[in-house]
């Protein structure tokens, strides 16, 4: 992004804190509504820092699918959290990004990409939560 303008890349970064609470309620309901097995939140954080040190969506996609063949912690199929994540991923944090690029006269693959960090980032959070934090 740094051959954008100082302006440019202002308004990209308050689009993106303006769809937080949006990534926050996607991923909160992709954990809470879907199926999935005992997953452990090292495993989840895996996923996180592949998407940390890739600028590819599809690798994000190829890792998860890659978990999903190794066991059954990430569920698989209609209604598993691995095919909500990827849901996510190609549909609501897409447009979230293509809108945020499209008013900023910006290409919006890096905004995704960061959008879809913040997402697995906030997951990694709720996942603790469900695990540790849920029981009274």
């Amino acid at each position: 992004m740094s051959e954008l303008s100082n302006q440019q890349q202002l308004k990209i970064q308050k689009g993106i804190l303006q769809s937080e609470d949006d990534l926050v309620i996607w991923i909160k309901n992709a954990l809470d509504k879907t199926s999935y097995g005992d997953l452990e939140e090292s495993q989840f954080r895996n996923l996180l820092r592949v998407a940390d040190t890739t600028d590819s969506a599809e690798v994000i996609k190829n890792f998860i699918c890659y978990q999903v063949g190794r066991d059954k912690k990430w569920g698989r199929g209609k209604g598993s959290l691995a095919e909500k994540i990827i849901e996510d991923i190609d549909n609501n944090i897409k447009k979230a990004a293509q809108i945020i690029g499209e008013c900023c006269d910006a290409d919006f693959k890096p905004i995704w990409l960061e959008l879809i960090r913040r997402y697995l980032g906030y997951g990694a959070r709720h996942l603790k939560f469900k695990r540790d934090g849920n029981a009274a």
